[in-house]
């Protein structure tokens, strides 16, 4: 019988992020009917800290590709948080990566990457993988070097 995406992540040895409180006024997390939508998260770290820095200036695209794993990390302590388990999404439908970069660089798909992989191997290939934009920004909130979105479909 094939994994769990509980399975799948606990495999991973990974650990997830406290799930990031609202720094504004929004939602981090929205269902609406058989979807849930999660807000921009960052690179929140399991001890509450954010991975701070611009790719080009401050970090290269390794690191960014590993910010933004962290990113989806948080995603998960989200969607875990409110659905109580990994196991009732369905499968990833969009991913919106924006990458805080200079304006010379262009593997902004590259960085995002780091969390559209973490999301193939706990939802698995079919259903982690949906469709995805990655963008360059000139700044992003507290100079955290990726912000992701994502809207997920649940199981019925």
């Amino acid at each position: 019988m094939e994994k769990t995406a509980e399975e799948r992540f606990a495999a991973l040895g990974l650990e997830l992020p406290p799930p990031p409180k609202p720094l504004g006024v929004y939602k981090p997390f929205l269902q609406v009917g058989n979807q849930v939508l999660v807000s921009g998260h960052g690179t929140v770290k399991s001890d509450g800290s954010l991975i701070i820095g611009r790719i080009g200036e401050d970090m290269d695209m390794d690191e960014g590709k590993l910010a933004a794993r962290q990113v989806g990390l948080a995603i998960l302590a989200t969607l875990r948080a409110n659905l109580g388990s990994l196991d009732r999404i369905q499968r990833v439908i969009k991913v919106l990566g924006m990458v805080n970069c200079v304006s010379s660089f262009e593997k902004h798909p590259y960085v995002i990457n780091g969390c559209s992989e973490l999301f193939a191997q706990v939802f698995g290939d079919d259903n982690g993988i949906g469709v995805r934009s990655a963008v360059g920004m000139g700044s992003l909130p507290d100079n955290i070097p990726v912000e992701i979105e994502a809207a997920f479909e649940l199981k019925i």
